[in-house]
Formats: C-alpha cells, structure tokens, sequence
C-alpha cells in the first residue's frame, strides 16, 4: 500500500497504527500534486488521486493539520506551511503561538485529520476525525512533530497536561487525531488497528 506522503514522521506513525501492513512512502518519480482543495478531505483525495494514477497501487494520504478557535480556525489547511513554504515546524509552531496569543484568552484548538483511500477497484474513501485540545504558551516534550509540544488533549483527563510530544507514542495515537482515522480506515479494511479502541 503507498502512503502518499514523503515525511517519514507521518510513514513512521502510520506504520505504528497499521501493524501487518507493508506501507511504502510515495516514490521519488512521483510528484507531489499541490494541495489546491480548500478542506482536509479534499486534499487528501487530492494526493490520494495523484499517487494511483501514477502507481496503480492502493493508496492511502492523510491530510491534516491544527484549527485555532481564535483564529477562526486557521491555520487549518496550511499548518504544515504556516511559517511559509518550507518552514521548519518549529517556526510554524512559534507563528502559531504568537498570533494566538495577540488574539486573546482563547486557546482552544483541535487537530483535524483526514485519510483518503483508493483501493484497486478506483472506489474513493475519505476517514475524518479530530482530536480536541489547547495551546500552551510554550512547547514542552520532545516527541511528536509540528504542533504536538504545544497541544495538551482533553482525552488524557482535565489533571493531565501533558502535552502531545510529552505522550509515549502508544497513549498519542490512542488518541490523536491520525490514530482515530486510521481505525476508522483500518475497520473499513478488516484490519486490526494498533493502539486504541
């Protein structure tokens, strides 16, 4: 199965998630198409389209990213370029804390992933889930990737403010955004997912 996606953080997650699957990351003939839909949903289709009709195999894109309620729920679709094009997830994550900040006392936030499947027939799937949260001043946890040092989830309890790159990865994809889509993708295809119900 190719995991549409060069970003081995995402390879290695999903990998965890979907144990018993060989996943392949896109290869490196295949192009990227760019990210035009103005939704997850559509984005992941979007990558998911791109890399069958250039394989031919079952393919699997994830696309996903962080909504800031006080930012109207930016950046949203261009998390992983919130910084600008290339920008390393530390300078996204300091750009997300510093405009929330300057926007007031709300720091609710949610992850929102989305994972389009295209199995050999051309039948289309699309898996959305969310995970619910909110944004400290400051990273802390050295897991993770992106936003996960400054996003503390409701799921681990009102006294846990762990924040996600805090969380062994088992206790994260039990809960995250990613490893409730994958089950949901993982019960479509009859597999046992890892970590979680």
């Amino acid at each position: 199965m190719i995991l549409a996606t060069r970003n081995q953080h995402k390879v290695r997650e999903m990998a965890e998630l979907l144990p018993g699957v060989d996943l392949r990351p896109l290869p490196d003939e295949v192009a990227s198409p760019p990210e035009t839909g103005d939704s997850f949903e559509a984005n992941a289709l979007i990558k998911a389209r791109s890399a069958h009709a250039a394989t031919g195999e079952v393919t699997i894109a994830d696309d996903s990213g962080i909504e800031a309620a006080a930012l109207a729920g930016a950046p949203g679709i261009y998390s992983a370029r919130y910084a600008g094009e290339g920008a390393s997830d530390e300078a996204n994550l300091e750009k997300l804390l510093r405009e929330v900040d300057a926007a007031g006392l709300d720091r609710r936030a949610a992850y929102v992933c989305a994972i389009a499947l295209i199995d050999e027939a051309g039948h289309e799937y699309v898996f959305e889930a969310r995970c619910e949260g909110t944004l400290l001043d400051e990273g802390r946890g050295s897991g993770g990737f992106g936003y996960d040092p400054a996003f503390v989830p409701d799921e681990t309890g009102h006294e846990d403010r762990r924040t996600m790159a805090e969380l062994p990865p088992e206790e994260k994809n039990a809960i995250s955004h990613r490893g409730k889509a994958v089950r949901m993708l993982a019960r479509h295809l009859g597999l046992e997912a890892g970590a979680g119900p």
